[in-house]
């Protein structure tokens, strides 16, 4: 396809999310409950064309595409469980209030403060088909209209949750099954295309790897798209002095359950005094997974995110340092500000860690794996947003994807 085939595949995957926006904005909490309820026994019902479509996609892939990703990428019965399994909760949480807040103002007025959807969203990200879902779920409870653009290893899994389950599911309880829009080529100019119309899909949410994800966030700005970007992860990993061994060894193995994903652990920081006793028993449970330990000196950096080197991903890096805060410090300073944690039974130590990093999210004797929606606030994820700005900050789910309004009128 030529660039002006993607651009005007975009825009009609637009102009058709658009059309049928209004259709989810004004549903019932209960047509929009139905809808997910039909949308997780979809997935379990229709899950031998989505499993078809998946294995397609694998058997697609070049010799040369990283393990990682492969499992990344990758469908069995287990996982589409567990994405009916997190849908169905979806559909049980309860829906944000319209009216936020309320304040009387002089002359009889009243003024409230609203949530309005956006309309229609935009999403571009990796190839993993669970995030198509997780995604067109959001947005269905968030009743926003969206746009979704996927890598093209997961064309084929997308095309069939889509067509199976996301677009079924709406039209069963009654709305506009062209609400969620999937972008139907591999071809990586979709992914500016996207970006592209902001009177079409004023905010996209991109997810992916650090350089393209940060690129895209340019191009949408000087196009006038506004960016929840998801661009750098790495977990970080203190061993404080007064670590417990057994727990430290716990909390490298749990951190480390899989490797392309942003919340692993990356960085591991060991205090000098327990440097001889705690590193051998790190390194222990990074041999058993077949993970290398990267010691000092860092040729690429601390802060290096091996989950995006692909090949490289079975790498942590590792290096002493003399206090908590100093752990803190190079967590803020050479690390994304994803996530950070300390192992310790020292509250005070603790303290002064957490108090001292300013990261998204912070763990004390906690895996930063839990840095996820799902486990954190009991809802599928959109993305991880670090920006150091007002706005949804961290997990973004669908309680973030709506506009402040203000209305004043008549007490």
């Amino acid at each position: 396809m030529t660039e002006t085939d993607v651009m005007t595949l975009v825009g009609d995957a637009g102009r058709a999310a658009r059309a049928a926006a209004p259709s989810l904005a004004a549903a019932s909490g209960a047509a929009l409950t139905a809808a997910l309820d039909r949308m997780a026994a979809l997935l379990r019902e229709r899950r031998e064309p989505v499993l078809a479509a998946n294995a397609a996609d694998i058997a697609a892939l070049d010799d040369a595409f990283p393990e990682a990703m492969r499992d990344r990428l990758r469908l069995d019965a287990d996982r589409i469980a567990a994405m009916a399994g997190q849908i169905a909760t979806l559909a049980a949480a309860e829906f944000p209030e319209t009216v936020v807040a309320t304040r009387e103002l002089p002359g009889g007025l009243v003024l409230e403060e609203r949530r309005r959807p956006v309309g229609v969203i935009g999403a571009n990200y990796e190839a993993r088909p669970n995030v198509t879902i997780d995604v067109a779920s959001q947005l269905v409870k968030s009743r926003n209209a969206g746009v979704l653009r996927t890598g093209g290893a997961a064309i084929r899994s997308a095309t069939a949750l889509m067509d199976e389950v996301v677009a079924p599911a709406l039209e069963h309880a009654g709305l506009d099954g062209r609400a969620i829009q999937l972008v139907r080529t591999a071809d990586r100019a979709a992914a500016r295309a996207l970006v592209s119309h902001p009177a079409l899909i004023p905010l996209v949410i991109i997810r992916g790897s650090g350089p393209t994800t940060r690129e895209l966030s340019a191009h949408g700005a000087a196009h006038g798209v506004r960016t929840l970007a998801h661009a750098d992860g790495g977990g970080v990993l203190y061993l404080d002095a007064h670590a417990d061994a057994g727990m430290a060894r716990e909390l490298v193995r749990t951190s480390l359950d899989r490797l392309g994903v942003c919340n692993r652990l990356n960085l591991l920081l060991v205090h000098a005094d327990r440097w001889d006793d705690l590193l051998p028993a790190a390194m222990d449970e990074l041999t058993a997974l077949g993970i290398d330990g990267v010691l000092p000196p860092h040729e690429r950096g601390r802060g290096f995110e091996w989950a995006l080197d692909e090949g490289n991903e079975a790498n942590v890096t590792i290096d002493r340092v003399a206090s908590a805060e100093e752990a803190a410090r190079i967590a803020n300073d050479e690390t994304s500000g994803l996530a950070a944690g300390i192992c310790t039974s020292d509250a005070a130590a603790a303290n002064r860690f957490l108090d001292a990093y300013a990261g998204t999210g912070a763990f004390w004797n906690a895996s930063t794996r839990l840095l996820d929606g799902f486990k954190l606030l009991a809802a599928p994820e959109t993305g991880i947003n670090v920006d150091h700005v007002p706005g949804p900050r961290g997990p973004v789910t669908f309680r973030d994807l709506a506009l402040r309004q203000f209305v004043v009128r008549p007490a």
